[in-house]
């Protein structure tokens, strides 16, 4: 099936090709051109059309009209990229040919770069947020690193945002939508200093009411809604130009959300359900029975807050060297700092089991300097370009913050004595109720992570005939990270230790010794500090051949090699201990780069065999990829038809997989996957005022077939929502988690006068997935089938553009899909799901000055 397919994909381009120089022999017809799109993919202003990558470059105008906001609502008008959130707007992950980062591990860095005028973001999630007055955005896919850095081996956002004018123009919208919506911006722009110094002021605030209910139960909580917007942004440039050949840009941007963000939905009740609802007030509630995830019902009694500052200031100067024929030294310094004060229910039920904390301990932050500086030029066969990075991370983590509900010990003795006796954990422990899990006891770990980063690059293009041009690119990355960690409990683990004391006493302790003593309760935790360090260095590079048929038609192949840096699993993990035993070490070997096996623990006294020990080296290793790509873009029936097409091959190795078992995440280097397709876009403008954009992405992208100690042998075994036999997995040879076969989408804009001055516009743009199992897992019950979104909105306003109106509505048909399912926690054989989001609707009123 691969091969034929990939077959056909070569053949498609061969046709292609043969057909393109046939058109391209074709006579003009009148209407309008499609604009030369200009792209800055290779750190220099290209026509898209000339670049051997594959990009997909959307306009100011498209964006607006899909109401385009964030990187999120992006994924509507790009075909390949996909674009998910988990238990906060903060866990977004980007995914380009079904390759992205997993999961809520704030120490696992993206696959997906995304870039803010020339600033990289150091997570997807920390790039989320109001775009503001946006000039276009590029989606390139495929490994960057030569030019944009580690950490872009699936591919790289590019957001460019509007600069500073020396014309006077002034800009107000104010909106208003369904579930009580309602927001607005302001921008200015024009001169400060004639000729020298201009500047662009922009501010937005936006709010509205959660699309997902909430049954509180006995609370605290009390605010019945989640997944709300209540967020105000500023930013601010200053562009200084004193000569014709020096000018500096300075940004200066502040973002501040106060939301309650995400609460999930029950997709299978299992057996565990009986006894939350027997908990919970009254009896009649506590979770999903039977489940019914599109009800939009979600059940929690605590508040999923996440209040969210980010700040940063950027400068970029620009200095034409005369003296070194007209070269430019480009530099841009930027510094961020980012921070999340964070709560959560953390079992996503009403009743009071486990839940993380929103007094203000529970907190990330970011902060990260960066400096880059590149020299570029060119003479008449050379484009030529050096340049050196470097950044500093600044990771501090107190996220990791597991405490015990008021019914946490209730919930455990019900849970395994079958539902009979309440009691249970206490008389086990020999202590009174309510002792051993003291209500809001529990994890309370830090993690102070710095990294540095430094690499030197350079990217040629050299025109060796009038119809061929070779492309050379070299990085050279030097990485290091440092992490102190401090684990502790709050309680010193009570409940754990008692029980480890009973061990061999009682059948029945050790039958409930998985729940009292899981990561976030185990006392050999206490008070546990660890340092550790790595260091890497990679050589990635790209190899480019472009060769242009005709003024038409450019044909192009390519080789790259792209680099994800390695990192640590900030979260707790653990294996059981046995002395020697292969067991043991192949759990450690499954979750750490270095695999050394498990030394006893002197706290770990010897009747407890087989309890989880905690595993100090909780590195994972790098990431690599190997991309091939052969290519053609065609510029067509006199440049109204723009249509691109291309193959691709990419092996990563050392994958980076991001899992949650119902308690941690844990990061897992996968030894191989492989995704190959192909990737099409097309832009259309058939007659005057009607334009057409889209593309299609096929994109096969497995884990191989091999079997590994990462992976675990193929199933032979299970059921739908049973547990798989120890040892299997349903990873080997199947495609990864949320990696469409399939990815499409496509927009349609007509305009019109309607009368007089009065001018019309309307627009319909539409994404459709193909099925994908959403969890890391592949458990087939996560599966979501294929989909179509659709977007539309209708816009009246004069000529001149003084003023809009505009209607408006996303996903218009109301389509019900899973973001991500997961199991529900502490709760095995339930699982839940973060919804997309439903149908809104509203008008915008749009004035310029």
């Amino acid at each position: 099936m691969r091969h034929s397919v990939m077959a056909c994909a070569t053949a498609s381009l061969a046709v292609l090709a043969l057909a393109s120089a046939a058109h391209s022999q074709e006579s003009g017809r009148e209407g309008s051109t499609v604009d030369e799109i200009v792209v800055t993919a290779q750190k220099r202003e290209q026509s898209l059309q000339d670049v051997p990558i594959v990009v997909t470059a959307i306009p100011q105008q498209l964006l607006q009209d899909a109401g385009v906001k964030d990187i999120k609502d992006l994924t509507i008008l790009a075909p390949g990229l996909s674009v998910t959130s988990t238990s906060s707007e903060v866990s977004t992950t980007a995914r380009i040919r079904g390759v992205g980062t997993v999961g809520d591990n704030i120490g696992l860095e993206s696959s997906v770069g995304v870039v803010v005028d020339g600033v990289y973001r150091p997570r997807t999630g920390v790039a989320f947020g109001d775009l503001g007055e946006l000039q276009r955005i590029e989606v390139l896919k495929g490994p960057q690193g030569t030019l944009f850095g580690k950490n872009t081996s699936a591919g790289v956002i590019n957001i460019l945002t509007k600069r500073p004018e020396f014309q006077f123009q002034a800009n107000a919208e104010a909106t208003v939508s369904n579930f009580n919506g309602r927001g607005g911006s302001v921008s200015v722009t024009g001169p400060i200093v004639e000729d020298q110094l201009a500047g662009r002021l922009f501010v937005a605030a936006r709010k509205r009411d959660g699309y997902v209910d909430v049954n509180t139960g006995a609370g605290p909580r009390t605010l019945d809604n989640d997944q709300n917007q209540d967020f105000y942004t500023l930013r601010g440039q200053a562009l200084y130009v004193p000569t014709d050949g020096f000018n500096v840009n300075v940004i200066a941007d502040y973002s501040k959300r106060q939301e309650t963000c995400c609460a999930g939905v029950q997709i299978l009740t299992g057996p565990t359900g009986a006894i939350v609802r027997a908990l919970s007030p009254g009896g009649a509630s506590g979770v999903a029975i039977p489940a019914a995830p599109f009800e939009r019902m979600a059940y929690a009694n605590r508040l999923n807050t996440q209040n969210i500052e980010d700040a940063g200031i950027s400068a970029e100067a620009n200095w034409d060297l005369e003296w070194l024929g007209g070269a430019t030294l480009t530099s841009i310094t930027a510094y961020r700092d980012w921070k999340r004060l964070y709560g959560s229910d953390g079992d996503f039920t009403n009743v009071d089991i486990i839940y993380s904390p929103n007094d203000g301990s529970n907190r990330t932050q970011f902060k990260q300097f960066s400096q880059e500086l590149r020299l570029a030029g060119a003479s008449e066969k050379l484009n030529w370009l050096v340049g050196a990075f470097y950044a500093n991370e600044k990771l501090i983590s107190n996220n990791s913050q597991v405490r015990y509900g008021n019914q946490f010990e209730t919930y455990a003795s019900l849970l395994f004595s079958g539902g009979t006796n309440p009691n249970l954990v206490s008389t086990l422990q020999g202590r009174p109720t309510g002792t051993s899990y003291a209500p809001g006891a529990g994890q309370q770990d830090r993690y102070d992570q710095d990294g540095q980063t430094f690499a030197l690059f350079t990217n040629n293009s050299y025109q060796v005939t009038d119809q061929l041009e070779l492309t050379g690119g070299l990085r050279y990355t030097h990485e290091k990270k440092d992490l102190n960690t401090r684990y502790d409990n709050t309680d010193n683990g009570l409940g754990c230790a008692t029980l480890a004391t009973r061990l061999g006493q009682s059948a029945t302790a050790i039958a409930v010794s998985p729940l009292q003593c899981a990561t976030f309760q185990n006392y050999l935790f206490n008070d546990l500090q660890t340092e550790q360090s790595i260091s890497e260095e990679a050589v990635t590079g790209t190899i480019k051949a472009a060769y242009r048929i005709n003024e038409q038609v450019l044909a192009y192949g390519s080789y790259a090699r792209g680099y994800k840096a390695g990192g640590y699993n900030l979260d707790r993990l653990a294996c059981p201990y046995q002395a020697n035993t292969a067991m043991s070490n192949a759990c450690v070997a499954s979750i750490t780069a270095t695999g050394r096996p498990l030394a006893p623990n002197p706290q770990q006294s010897a009747t407890a065999q087989g309890s989880l020990q905690p595993i100090h080296d909780t590195s994972f290793a790098p990431e690599f990829v190997d991309s091939y790509e052969l290519g053609l873009k065609n510029t067509l029936l006199d440049r109204t038809l723009l249509l691109n097409a291309t193959i691709f091959y990419q092996k990563f190795t050392d994958f980076q997989l991001n899992a949650f078992n119902g308690i941690v995440f844990t990061v897992t280097s996968v030894p191989e996957v492989v995704s190959r397709g192909i990737d099409t876009d097309v832009v259309y403008m058939p007659t005057r005022g009607l334009t057409l954009q889209g593309g299609l992405t096929y994109a096969e992208t497995q884990y191989a077939d091999k079997v590994s100690s990462k992976l675990g042998q193929p199933c032979t075994g299970g059921t739908i929502a049973a547990p798989l036999p120890a040892g299997c997995s349903r990873l080997p040879g199947s495609r990864l988690s949320l990696a469409p076969l399939y990815s499409a989408s496509g927009a349609v804009t007509y305009e019109r006068a309607i009368t007089g001055d009065l001018m019309g516009r309307v627009n319909v743009s539409a994404k459709y997935t193909s099925t994908t199992n959403t969890g890391s897992d592949l458990n087939p019950l996560k599966v979501q089938k294929g989909f179509t979104l659709v977007n539309a909105r209708v816009s009246v306003g004069p000529e001149d553009e003084k003023w809009a109106l505009e209607l408006w509505g996303q996903n218009i048909f109301d389509e019900d899909y899973y973001q991500v399912a997961y199991d529900g926690p502490a709760q095995a054989g339930t699982y839940n799901a973060f919804l997309g989001q439903p149908r809104t609707y509203g008008a915008t009123v749009r004035v310029s000055f």
